[in-house]
């Protein structure tokens, strides 16, 4: 199977710009020069030295060929497509030498092959046009013959530099064989049909507007063009001649489409990210407190409504400080090795006075000083899964993402915390699509959004009590409570991949506004999410032309990412295309660390891990036992799969007064098995933070 995206790079390669390159089930290929388009046949059938050719060839065109169409009415394309094809190759090989054995190797292959059926045909008996393709395409090992007045012509084709020249050649060897075929043939015969265009090499997106290449390109003098003129001042008795047709170049192309015959219906389909609002899908940090405020109003009859959750709280964040602080201080003794290995030593060409009686066996008497650089500035954001199936780990997903904002709060860490969701505006008109309709652009539908749920941009104060509001919405999912929380920040479905979208907007914009060079994002999930659609044409039963909604392909489906330059087919299985989406943040942002926590039930944990390669039953078990797993092959720089039962074991060492010993030496194993597990997951987060 053909490697589309190494195809890709070796078409912009030649091109010597970053083209966009689509392989795609068409019968010819075609350059958009306003928007440079390189559109590919999917020559399946073709062998690597013949698809690069191919390759070559039509980059020839997309470099070389003007988008100009003036010379139709004076000469058919077949006879142009003939000299161009030789000019174009001449250059590409010209320009990249090692092509030559490229092209050598690959029309011989052809020509063993038949590709220009002549093994039943007596080439001595061709029109010069034939001949002349022959000869600049498999002239090496054909014997072609030519009489010295058609030598002239063959040496015109070959001396073609400018696409003017290329056309003017073709009106001569045009003449020359409508000439020679009426004077062979005794009687004019009348219903001749004119030829189509041939293998449409010369084919672009719009063949009315002149491309700004052709700007580049000589005129012709004024003699040949006088001579192409007069094949348009056709008397009547030209009317009834014979049109030349040039076979070779129509086999040639028909051929050349068998090569993707097998080509399933659509072939590949190439979609793009698209841009955001951030104010569009995004719900402010203010807006959503304000709104927990106003609806918690409702429980102030009763003073007592909110007491066991807020004592709870007190008591984990109490409790936490050992974590907290444990990160601090791994932070802060990796940031001081950091910064001594990038410690150097320097001369300051003022003596030390105290080295000076060491003159006679010593040179070093200089101060040295020591040198380090400045470290980069850091910057966390967070996603947090808002779904349904989160109701019962919510809150202790929220206590170990607390460690994490804590930590920030006390190293001066810029902090977002955003957590998604499609369930904000359930009772409020909102448009169909986050993103304007555009062909080939993802959909984010209207009503996805990422709530700011915490920020480091406000007050410490203010800090602990969002910190408060969120731990009793999160609290009272999975417990009773006298009270509830407002519709808008319930819990809702799983819109991972629209976040990941969504995140090409918020990081520049995050390190921007921080002066950050570094940002590490870490999402928080129980799960993953179904392909996004995109946006493409069709046809309504009216025969009117929309824009709508259709279902992204996995098998032939291609992420292209203009800016990088870098296409990423998506694959089968609906966590490839998360993946992918992961791939294309990683290239877009390099100073980026995405960190993915995802929550595994215990039953689930082997199917989960086994998609990402083999995993012996010895891992496994140890991966159990330890609640925890570094899975290596996803579209993370680091993800941990962690047993959801984990991030509810208490670290504190609690027992009852008159508890026996079994029950307090099981209630001191077990806190040491939480703690140890704890600082082995924010132990690797700090490594990647530092």
């Amino acid at each position: 199977m053909v490697n589309y995206e190494i195809k890709s790079q070796l078409a912009k390669l030649l091109a010597t710009e970053d083209l966009v390159v689509e392989n795609r089930n068409v019968q010819t290929a075609c350059f958009d020069v306003e928007n440079r388009v390189l559109t590919l046949p999917m020559w399946e059938k073709a062998s690597g030295t013949v698809y690069d050719m191919l390759v070559g060839h039509e980059v020839g065109h997309a470099l070389f060929t003007p988008d100009d169409w003036s010379w139709e009415k004076r000469v058919p394309q077949q006879f142009v497509n003939v000299t161009e094809d030789a000019r174009i190759e001449k250059l590409m090989k010209r320009k990249y030498p090692g092509l030559t054995k490229t092209f050598y190797k690959a029309y011989k292959n052809l020509s063993e092959e038949d590709f220009f059926e002549l093994s039943d045909v007596d080439i001595n008996k061709m029109n010069l046009a034939d001949r002349i393709n022959l000869k600049y395409k498999i002239g090496n090992w054909v014997d072609i013959p030519f009489t010295d007045e058609e030598m002239e012509l063959v040496e015109l084709v070959g001396k073609s530099e400018t696409f003017n020249e290329a056309v003017f050649a073709a009106e001569e060897i045009y003449r020359y064989s409508k000439e020679q075929l009426n004077t062979q043939t005794p009687q004019p015969q009348d219903d001749v049909e004119t030829p189509q265009a041939g293998d449409g090499d010369l084919e672009t997106e719009d063949q009315q507007e002149s491309s700004q290449e052709t700007s580049d390109t000589p005129e012709m003098t004024s003699d040949k063009e006088g001579e192409g003129q007069s094949l348009e001042q056709n008397d009547e008795d030209e009317s009834e001649q014979i049109e030349p047709e040039v076979t070779t170049d129509s086999t040639f192309s028909e051929n050349i489409s068998e090569l993707n015959r097998d080509i399933p219906s659509g072939g590949n389909s190439y979609y793009e990210v698209p841009k955001l609002n951030y104010d569009r899908f995004t719900v402010p940090n203010s807006e959503i407190h304000e709104l927990i405020k106003e609806y918690w109003e409702m429980f102030s009859y009763d003073s007592n409504v909110f007491e066991e959750a807020d004592n709870d709280y007190s008591k984990f964040k109490k409790s936490a400080q050992k974590e907290v602080n444990y990160l601090v201080k791994e932070f802060e003794c990796k940031k001081s090795a950091d910064a001594y290995a990038r410690t150097t030593t320097a001369r300051t060409g003022v003596l030390d006075c105290t080295k000076l009686h060491t003159y006679k066996y010593n040179e070093d008497l200089f101060r040295k000083v020591n040198v380090i650089p400045d470290g980069k500035n850091h910057g966390l954001v967070f996603i947090v899964d808002w779904s349904g199936s989160m109701c019962d780990s919510l809150l202790d997903t929220i206590k170990q993402l607390y460690n994490l904002v804590w930590f920030c709060s006390k190293v001066n860490i810029p902090f977002e915390v955003y957590a998604f969701t499609n369930s904000y505006n359930r009772r409020h008109e909102v448009s169909q699509y986050q993103n304007e309709p555009e062909k080939g652009k993802f959909i984010i539908p209207g009503d996805f959004n990422l709530m700011n749920l915490l920020t480091s941009k406000v007050n410490k104060k203010t800090l602990d009590i969002q910190l408060l509001n969120i731990w009793r919405i999160a609290r009272q999912f999975r417990t009773y409570s006298q009270y509830s929380c407002p519709m808008q920040v319930s819990l809702s479905g799983t819109p991972l991949n629209e976040s990941l979208v969504a995140l090409h907007t918020i990081l520049p914009k995050f390190k921007r506004e921080n002066q950050l060079q570094k940002v590490q994002c870490v999402i928080l999930t129980d799960g993953e999410s179904g392909q996004l659609n995109y946006f493409d044409y069709y046809t309504d039963y009216k025969g009117v032309e929309r824009i709508g909604g259709r279902q992204c392909r996995g098998d032939r489906g291609y992420l292209r990412n203009r800016k990088t330059g870098h296409t990423y087919q998506i694959g089968y299985q609906y966590w490839n295309f998360t993946d992918v989406l992961l791939e294309d943040l990683k290239r877009s942002f390099p100073d980026t660390n995405f960190i993915g926590i995802r929550l595994v039930a215990p039953r689930d944990l082997s199917h989960f891990l086994r998609r990402y390669g083999f995993i012996s039953e010895q891992d496994l078990k140890k991966a159990r036992k330890e609640k925890s797993y570094t899975i290596q092959g996803s579209g993370y720089d680091a993800y941990f799969a962690m047993i959801q039962n984990s991030l509810s074991s208490d670290t504190e060492f609690e027992v009852e007064d008159e508890a026996s010993k079994s029950k307090i030496k099981s209630a001191f194993m077990k806190s040491l098995k939480a703690k140890s597990l704890n600082k082995k997951v924010l132990s690797q987060f700090m490594d990647l933070v530092c």
